[in-house]
C-alpha cells in the first residue's frame, strides 16, 4: 500500500496505530517484529512511544513485537548479520558524518595539494591575482570537497566501487575533470576509511543491500523477523532505501510487478525537502503510488490549521500545476489537496479567521525585517504567554540574526537551529582562548583574549570604554613576553598608554596577568582537561559550564583518535562548531523529538527545514524572497553558483553529469553509450530542481501555522531581492480571498 498524507494528518499516529494492530493481532510468531522504519533518530523515539502508548492501552507490554529504525540503523542491523559476507570485521567501526566529514576534507585538500592548477578552466576569468589567491586558499578547498563528497555519496548510491568507477573513467570518450578528482578523492577517502576498520553511513546502506542480494538465507531470516514492514517518510526515500524495503517485504524488483505483501509506504511528495544534491528523490514515492500491484490510498484531512491557512497553502499547490512561469517546476507540488476533518472528529480544526493571515508585501531590508517580526512577536506575547510561537528562517546565518535580536529585547526564545547560542559563544570563547596559547606570542590574540574574559563588559557603557582601550593596547604590545613575563626594568605596564583615564587599570591587568600564565602553564595538560581549567575561569553560568564539559568529552575523543594533533588543529575543531560548519552535539532537544508545547510563551526559532514535523499555534515566515525561493527565472540567484566560478557554473551538478555521463546508469543511448557530457546543461537542470525543492519548502513552512500565519521577504544584503515569484502569487490571491 502507498498512502500520501497532507500535513497534520497524523501520519505517525496512523501508522503507530498500525503497528499496534499488527503487534495484538495474533499473526505474530514469538520470533517475529513489525518493523517500523523512519528518517530521523528523533522520529525513532516518537513512534516507539505512540507505539508503546497503544500497546498499553491493550493492556500488552509496551516495548515487544516490533522495533523502529532509521534506515541506517536498519543497515547496521542487517550487516552486523554477517560483516564477513561484505568484506568487514566482525569488529567493524562507523564512523559518523562529522569524522567522515574530517577524512573527506583531508583528502580533498591533499588532491588539491598535489594538483593546485587542473581546476583553474573553472576560475572566473575577471579575478585580479589578489582575489584569486584569496579563492584558492579561502574557498577553494571547500568546494572541492562538496564537489566530491556528492560525487562519492551517488557512485556508492550506484554501488560502485572506486576501482569500478576507474574502469569507467577509462572508457569514457570525453575528459571528464570533475569526475576524475571526484574519483582520485573518493579512493583516498576510502582508503582512509579502510585503515581504520571503518565504514561510513552510505557504505553501511550499499553493503546492507548487497549483503540481502548475495545470502538468500539471510534473507529469508529476515523476512521472517520482519513480516510486516512500515515505512514512514517514504518522499525522502533513496533507490537503496527502496530496494532495500522492497527485498525484505518480499519483492525481486521494486520497480516491478509482484511487489512483496505488507509492505507500507506512508509520506507526502510535497513535504520533500532534502533532495537536492542527495540521493533521496520524491519520485520513487511517486512511481510507486502509480504502480498496478500497490493499493494508493490518500490521508487528506487534516486539524491542525484554520481554513485560511489551508486555503493559502492549497492555492499554492494550484498555483504551482497551473501557473508557475517555468514549465518544469509545475509538478513540485501536486494533489492530494488539504481538506479540514469532518465534524465529529477528535482533531477539530481551529476558528477561522481570515484576519490571522498577512502576506505582507511590504519592502523591507533585512534588518528592517527583522526588527518588524521581533515588534510583532512582542506584542503578540503580551496577550498569548499560553500559547506557542515560531519565527521560521530559510538559512542558519538568517535565525542567528534573529536570536541576537529577541535577546537584545529580552525576549525568551528557543533555538532550533545548527546549534545554539550557548553553544556558539561557548565554543567561539574557548577556540580564541586556545588560539592564543597555540600562538602565545601573538598581541593580536592575546588583545583577543582580553576580550572574551571581559565579554560582560559591553553591557556597560563605561567598562566597555575601558575594554576597547585596553584590548587595543594589548594589540600593540611590541612583545607580549614583557607584559606576561617581565624582567626588571622590562614590564609592559610601566610603558602602557590608554586613550582615557581609568582607576584601577594596573590591578586589572595585573590579574589578567596572572591568568594568562596560569592557562599558558595549563596546556601541558590533555586537551579536554585545558578546556575544563578554561571553563572554569569564563564561565560562571550552568548552561555555558555544561556545553564546555560536552566540548571537552567531544574534544578529548578527537584527540584520542588523532594523537598527532596539538593545539592548532584542536582550535580549529572548536572554531568549526563556533561558525556552525558543523554540527555538533549538545544538549537539549538538538537530538530528542522537539515538542513545541513546551514552550509556551518563548518565541521558537528555526530553519524551515527543522520545522518539518513540528506546529505552532503563530508562525512568522520570513526572508521570502528570489534568492531563498528562485522560480527558475533567469534573474534568480542560486546559492550553489560561486561567484568565483565562470559562467555561473554549478560545479556541484557539473561533477554530478560528468559521472553520469561515465557511468550512465539506464540512460544509453541507442549506440549503447550513455550521453555525452554537455558543459551547462546540468547547472540549467539543478535550477529547476532546486527552484521545485524551495516551493515544497515554502509549503512546508506555510502549513506549520495552526492559527496565524505572518509571511515576510526582505531585498537582501545587496538592496536588489525581490519578492519570490510563489509570494507574489499568495499576496496576489490573499488580497482577493480576504
Amino acid at each position: 500500500m502507498g498512502v500520501s498524507a497532507v500535513p497534520g494528518s497524523g501520519k505517525t499516529v496512523t501508522l503507530s496505530a498500525l503497528a499496534a494492530k499488527l503487534v495484538t493481532g495474533r499473526s505474530l510468531e514469538a520470533d517475529q517484529e513489525v518493523l517500523v522504519v523512519t528518517l530521523v533518530n528523533s522520529a525513532v523515539d516518537n513512534f516507539a512511544a505512540q507505539v508503546a502508548n497503544f500497546l498499553t492501552e491493550r493492556g500488552l507490554l509496551p516495548h515487544l513485537g516490533y522495533r523502529v529504525r532509521t534506515l541506517h540503523g536498519l543497515a547496521h542491523d542487517i550487516v552486523r548479520e554477517r560483516p564477513g559476507l561484505v568484506g568487514l570485521s566482525d569488529d567493524f567501526q562507523i564512523v559518523d558524518e562529522r569524522e567522515a566529514g574530517r577524512i573527506l576534507q583531508t583528502a580533498a585538500e591533499a588532491w588539491l595539494n598535489g594538483h593546485p592548477d587542473l581546476l583553474n578552466d573553472f576560475l572566473a576569468p575577471d579575478l585580479d591575482e589578489r582575489r584569486e589567491q584569496w579563492v584558492r586558499r579561502d574557498h577553494w578547498p571547500e568546494l572541492v570537497g562538496t564537489i566530491a563528497s556528492s560525487l562519492i555519496r551517488q557512485a556508492k548510491d550506484w554501488q560502485l566501487s572506486p576501482v569500478e568507477l576507474r574502469d569507467h573513467l577509462d572508457e569514457a570518450p570525453q575528459a571528464l575533470p570533475l569526475a576524475e578528482m571526484g574519483w582520485a578523492i573518493y579512493a583516498d577517502y576510502q582508503r582512509a576509511l579502510a585503515y581504520r576498520g571503518a565504514v561510513d553511513f552510505d557504505d553501511l546502506i550499499r553493503l546492507a543491500l548487497e549483503a540481502v542480494q548475495l545470502d538468500d538465507e539471510l534473507l529469508e531470516r529476515l523476512r521472517h523477523k520482519w513480516p510486516y514492514v512500515l515505512e514512514d517518510e517514504a518522499q525522502d526515500s533513496s533507490r537503496l532505501q527502496q530496494e532495500i524495503l522492497a527485498l525484505l517485504a518480499g519483492s525481486s524488483s521494486p520497480a516491478g510487478p509482484g511487489a512483496g505483501e505488507n509492505w507500507v509506504r506512508v509520506g507526502d511528495p510535497n513535504q520533500a525537502i532534502y533532495e537536492t544534491f542527495t540521493t533521496a528523490s520524491p519520485e520513487h514515492l511517486r512511481e510507486f503510488l502509480k504502480r498496478p500491484d500497490v493499493e494508493g490510498r490518500e490521508l487528506p484531512n487534516s486539524g491542525r490549521s484554520t481554513q485560511s491557512i489551508i486555503d493559502l497553502a492549497n492555492y499554492l499547490i494550484e498555483w504551482t500545476e497551473r501557473k508557475h512561469p517555468i514549465e518544469a517546476v509545475r509538478d513540485a507540488l501536486t494533489p492530494p489537496y488539504i481538506e479540514p476533518t469532518p465534524p465529529g472528529d477528535p482533531q477539530p480544526n481551529p476558528p477561522d479567521d481570515s484576519g490571522q493571515v498577512h502576506v505582507v508585501g511590504k519592502k523591507f531590508t533585512p534588518r528592517e525585517e527583522i526588527r518588524a517580526v521581533a515588534d510583532s512577536v512582542a506584542r503578540w506575547l503580551a496577550d498569548h504567554e499560553e500559547q506557542t510561537v515560531a519565527v521560521l528562517v530559510p538559512r542558519n546565518r538568517r535565525g542567528f540574526q534573529v536570536a541576537n535580536e529577541l535577546k537584545r529585547r529580552e525576549i525568551e526564545y528557543v533555538e532550533l537551529l545548527r546549534s545554539t547560542r550557548t553553544t556558539r559563544e561557548t565554543a567561539g570563547a574557548l577556540g580564541n582562548v586556545i588560539n592564543y596559547l597555540s600562538d602565545p606570542v601573538s598581541p593580536t590574540k592575546l588583545a583577543r583574549v582580553y576580550r572574551v574574559w571581559r565579554r560582560d563588559d559591553r553591557e556597560d557603557s563605561e567598562a566597555e570604554e575601558r575594554l576597547n582601550a585596553v584590548a587595543e593596547a594589548l594589540r600593540r604590545c611590541d612583545r607580549v613576553e614583557d607584559l606576561l613575563w617581565p624582567r626588571l626594568g622590562r614590564d609592559w605596564m610601566d610603558t602602557i598608554r590608554l586613550s582615557g583615564e581609568f582607576l584601577g587599570v594596573r590591578e586589572h591587568l595585573d590579574a589578567f596577568r596572572g591568568l594568562v600564565r596560569r592557562w599558558q602553564e595549563a596546556t601541558l595538560l590533555p586537551i579536554d582537561q585545558l578546556i575544563l581549567t578554561l571553563a572554569q575561569d569564563l564561565f560562571d553560568a550552568p548552561a555555558d559550564l555544561a556545553i564546555a564539559h560536552k566540548l571537552a568529552v567531544v574534544l578529548g575523543r578527537v584527540a584520542e583518535r588523532h594523537p598527532d594533533w596539538r593545539l592548532p588543529e584542536l582550535t580549529e575543531e572548536l572554531a568549526v562548531i563556533a561558525r556552525n560548519e558543523r554540527r555538533f552535539l549538545g544538549l537539549g532537544d538538538e537530538d530528542t523529538r522537539f515538542d513545541p508545547e513546551r514552550h509556551r510563551g518563548k518565541v521558537v526559532v528555526a530553519t524551515v527545514h527543522k520545522a518539518k514535523g513540528l506546529e505552532w499555534d503563530r508562525v512568522y515566515l520570513m526572508s521570502v524572497n528570489n534568492y531563498n525561493f528562485p522560480a527558475g527565472l533567469p534573474h534568480d540567484r542560486y546559492i550553489s553558483e560561486k561567484w568565483f566560478v565562470r559562467d555561473s557554473l554549478n560545479l556541484q551538478a557539473e561533477g554530478l553529469a560528468q559521472l553520469k555521463a561515465a557511468v550512465g546508469p539506464g540512460e544509453e543511448t541507442p549506440q549503447g553509450r550513455p550521453p555525452r557530457y554537455e558543459e551547462g546543461a546540468a547547472t540549467q537542470r539543478a535550477r529547476l530542481d532546486y527552484a521545485s525543492e524551495r516551493m515544497r519548502l515554502l509549503y512546508v513552512g506555510i502549513t506549520r501555522a495552526k492559527r496565524d500565519l505572518i509571511i515576510t521577504w526582505n531585498s537582501g544584503r545587496q538592496g536588489n531581492q525581490q519578492p519570490a515569484v510563489p509570494f507574489i502569487a499568495l499576496e496576489t490571491f490573499w488580497e482577493q480571498h480576504k
